[in-house]
């Protein structure tokens, strides 16, 4: 077995290895396949990048988005692992000068699109290949099950019955049990081994808010990370374009990125993102997909999204360096009504009901008062233990935990006097004495618990439901009009609450929508550290010091064509700040340099510390 941890230092800068990229790694050379579950910002790409450098012959990863396929063989030959891809962006003479390299085994690693390897003849020419290892990268999108599934994906099937000597490798980030056992049946190795790490980030910070005044909210979020990298979700193109122009009006750098816009300026606002020119992308779910810039500080979904393992995902672009990043979400009861008018076009019947549970899935995040971090975990099957979170919205807000035994009995009262037939915005309208049309033809104005609710607003009586939803109280059927249910559970709560038992929760307070200007301060936050973004590192260092080196590391960049993460991440500049190494010897003693980029880029950095010593 070659030296791994010679190979990682002097191609990747790390000392040491992360949980379970060891263990990959060798059971990858010993020949054999791996299924990797591993978070976004987890170190998915040495486990089959390490390898190669290994092998004798190739490795072939298989990438969905072409767009990122430049930048990911930038990071490869910056770490001195020849690589190149092939897709349709090269003119013919550039692919065959590629496939002439290949044969000459001038490279190591190969990236192409699934819809090249359905090629039959591709997949002739790698045949003609020394291949030794197949990377299936996001392999989520092979699976229906999952939230991203590509038709393309499908012909991977071929991986085993046409290379069946040549081990696979299967990577993603976001796959629920259903879903990575589809994977390893869909590329046909039902008995591979899985590596599945912990998908906790605890860099990150999770927050839901009302979309209530969401623009300013935005903006008081962007000012709190102002001059830092941010990514901006939105549901439509049309509010894409919106947010992206109010944003420009305001004076901030921002540039909407959806499939509406032209490819060439779509590409350019991407390359300007990655390459610092621009701190904000206001985008659809159409960007982000193995996006790898390190130094995103804030992901803010402006709208709800489709489902639990996208939202994963996407917030999964923040902290990336393993700094300090926020993940805002707002939400707001229309977004539900956008979404189903879409999931309504659903021709398929087992597909709708799918997206239907998806949407309550994801609505049941936003609405219920239990940490963030422990929702998203256990989803994805592993358990957490709240008290050690103290990273989320609930977690970091303690004080309004109260007794809602007397308004959870009115809502199972109602419910129950309805039968069940009938969704939470209709029974909230009985209890609130709601004097609808529908409430009189249906009689509803007559029933006990009609008007019997002064207390809480639309906003709280939503925010409870989903406590007892949550709790199995209630059980909420799918459709595009879901009906509430009193369970056997729900009807023990009823008697305990006659009985004088407590039944307490967590929520927010209620928020009031009012039009009013920007403002010019951000208000205050409970942040987990108080703390400037970018400094949010245990090491102590010279801020000016640092602002010099990404001014430095963006020089570099330029002049390499590269992009400046992969020069180096926030994460190796706070640490040149901290430790001030004087020469090369010790400039490898930062983690990110290795003897690749220590000779590639170090001097001008060495030569910067000196300067200013």
């Amino acid at each position: 077995m070659p030296d791994l941890q010679y190979l990682l230092k002097t191609h990747f800068g790390h000392s040491r290895f992360r949980p379970l990229q060891s263990e990959i790694i060798e059971q990858i050379l010993n020949g054999n396949d791996a299924l990797v579950l591993m978070p976004t910002g987890g170190g998915k790409s040495i486990c089959y990048q390490l390898p190669s450098m290994v092998f004798r012959g190739i490795t072939v990863v298989i990438s969905p988005l072409i767009s990122l396929m430049k930048d990911q063989v930038d990071s490869a030959l910056s770490n001195g692992i020849p690589a190149a891809f092939l897709n349709s962006s090269l003119t013919p003479e550039q692919s065959r000068r590629i496939e002439s390299q290949l044969r000459a085994d001038e490279i190591k690693l190969l990236y192409c699109a699934p819809e090249r390897f359905a090629l039959p003849h591709f997949r002739d020419f790698l045949k003609s290949l020394p291949i030794n290892l197949f990377a299936v990268d996001e392999a989520h999108c092979i699976s229906e099950w999952g939230h991203d599934f590509r038709a393309d994906y499908r012909s991977l099937h071929l991986l085993k019955k046409e290379f069946s000597s040549v081990p696979i490798i299967a990577l993603t980030a976001t796959a629920t049990g259903q879903v990575a056992d589809d994977i390893a049946e869909q590329l046909g190795m039902p008995q591979v081994r899985r590596f599945v790490s912990s998908f906790n980030r605890q860099n990150l910070t999770y927050r839901v808010e009302r979309k209530v005044n969401a623009f300013n909210k935005l903006v008081n979020w962007i000012e709190k990370f102002k001059g830092e990298s941010a990514i901006v979700y939105c549901f439509s193109k049309k509010e894409t374009d919106g947010v992206a122009n109010k944003l420009c009006r305001l004076g901030y750098s921002a540039r909407p990125y959806h499939a509406g816009m032209k490819a060439e300026e779509r590409t350019k606002n991407q390359n300007d993102f990655i390459n610092d020119k621009v701190d904000i992308i206001v985008a659809t779910i159409a960007f982000g997909m193995g996006i790898d810039k390190p130094d995103v500080r804030l992901v803010v979904h402006y709208s709800l999204p489709k489902t639990i393992e996208g939202y994963f995902q996407e917030t999964g672009r923040a902290g990336r360096d393993g700094l300090e990043s926020e993940c805002v979400l707002f939400y707001g009861a229309g977004d539900q009504f956008n979404q189903k008018f879409f999931i309504e076009q659903i021709e398929d019947e087992l597909q709708k009901e799918k997206r239907y549970e998806q949407l309550n899935q994801m609505v049941g995040y936003c609405e219920l008062k239990k940490c963030r971090r422990k929702q998203l975990l256990n989803y994805f099957g592993e358990n957490f233990d709240q008290s050690s979170c103290e990273a989320c919205d609930v977690c970091l807000k303690t004080e309004n935990t109260f007794n809602a035994a007397e308004v959870s009995q009115k809502i199972l009262k109602a419910i129950a006097e309805t039968g069940g037939r009938f969704g939470a915005g209709h029974i909230i309208n009985i209890l609130l004495g709601s004097n609808q049309k529908r409430i009189r033809e249906l009689r509803h104005n007559e029933l006990n618990s009609y008007g019997s609710e002064v207390d809480h607003n639309k906003d709280a009586l939503n925010q409870i439901i989903a406590n007892l939803i949550e709790g199995k109280y209630i059980k909420r059927e799918t459709g595009m009009y879901p009906t509430l249910s009193l369970t056997e559970k729900g009807a023990q709560l009823m008697n305990s609450i006659r009985a004088g038992e407590p039944y307490e929760i967590q929520m927010d307070e209620p928020e009031i929508e009012v039009e009013h200007e920007i403002q010019a301060r951000p208000e205050k936050i409970k942040m987990k550290k108080i703390s400037k973004s970018g400094q949010k590192s245990n090491l102590e260092y010279n801020q000016n010091l640092f602002e010099e080196f990404r001014i430095l590391r963006r020089s570099l960049a330029e002049k390499h064509n590269v992009p400046p993460y992969v020069v180096a991440s926030d994460k190796t500049l706070i640490e040149l700040a901290h430790y001030l190494p004087q020469n090369t010897e010790e400039l490898l003693n930062i983690n990110g340099f290795g003897e690749v980029k220590a000779e590639r880029y170090g001097k001008p950095f060495l030569e910067m510390i000196k300067a200013t010593s």
